[in-house]
């Protein structure tokens, strides 16, 4: 599957200590993506976004690399593409904010406004993962078997 139209566009080539730095950022994300794995409290996707956002701006290679891997490709093309979030991915990263916000509220470490502020924060991302999309659109050619 090929880069999207609009990715050649808006990359800026980056040179010097900006390009290792991204680079470097990258392969961070990567590592923790790696680790989320196998820990549930710690995301893969949202690293292997930072490290596909990171190598767009630094090495087509390492790009390339994780836009076209066979584990981690599929889930960085549909966000990269359509901005898709899963069913499964949704419901996770829902029932893992609810479940955030009441041990705080169960251990009661922060005032009752900081626990409304929280809560306030967590119910806008909540709002944003649900309004996108859980699959690609169907292509035409699709439609038309139908």
């Amino acid at each position: 599957m090929s880069k999207p139209d609009f990715a050649e566009n808006t990359k800026l080539k980056k040179t010097g200590i900006r390009r290792v730095c991204l680079i470097g950022l990258g392969w961070l994300c990567v590592a923790l993506g790696l680790i989320g794995m196998v820990l549930p409290l710690l995301p893969t996707t949202p690293f292997m976004l930072v490290a596909l956002w990171a190598f767009s701006h630094s090495s087509e290679r390492f790009h390339d690399w994780l836009y076209q891997h066979n584990l981690f490709g599929p889930m960085v093309r549909d966000w990269d593409c359509y901005r898709v979030i899963p069913v499964k991915a949704k419901a996770l990263a829902i029932t893992m904010m609810s479940a955030s916000l009441a041990y705080v509220a169960y251990k009661e470490v922060v005032p009752l406004w900081g626990l409304g502020l929280i809560g306030a924060c967590l119910f806008c991302v909540a709002i944003f993962i649900l309004r996108c999309p859980s699959r690609p659109p169907a292509k035409l050619s699709d439609k038309l078997i139908e």
